[in-house]
């Protein structure tokens, strides 16, 4: 898989593509909850296999935190390592603006996915869009 950094409207385009089919159509997950305000400030990312968008994430920075959010590949494209690349470069980014540790909320279901992947859960199990999670840490190296 290519994963770059979104620079341009198609690719912010495609990797919300690739969002709405995961979290609003398959989810359920209600649009206005999936595609929010904290788009505008987050950094994209979009990964493509063959020149189709198959992955997506953005990225924040909150408190001493490189927050990963909307991680996600669509339902043919898992368990073929796309998600760990992904969080590899999003790991990258955080690393490379001076940052020592990433956060992220976890569904339930991928909360062994990553811990696999060096995360350790920090809170009980709360709800959001009607999906439970958990919060999970990781100090980067």
């Amino acid at each position: 898989m290519n994963i770059k950094v979104v620079e341009t409207n198609q690719e912010k385009k495609h990797a919300f593509q690739v969002r709405t089919e995961v979290f609003v159509e398959e989810q359920n997950v209600p649009p206005e909850e999936e595609l929010d305000e904290h788009d505008a400030e987050a950094i994209h990312f979009i990964g493509y296999e063959d020149e189709e968008p198959i992955a997506a994430s953005r990225l924040r920075f909150v408190d001493e935190y490189g927050k990963l959010e909307r991680i996600c590949v669509v339902k043919d494209q898992r368990g073929k390592s796309n998600g760990k690349q992904i969080i590899e470069a999003m790991e990258a980014v955080i690393a490379d603006k001076g940052y020592s540790k990433s956060k992220l909320n976890a569904q339930t279901h991928a909360e062994d996915f990553y811990k696999r992947l060096g995360y350790k859960t920090i809170s009980g199990e709360f709800m959001d869009a009607g999906i439970p999670h958990v919060t999970m840490v990781k100090e980067l190296k």
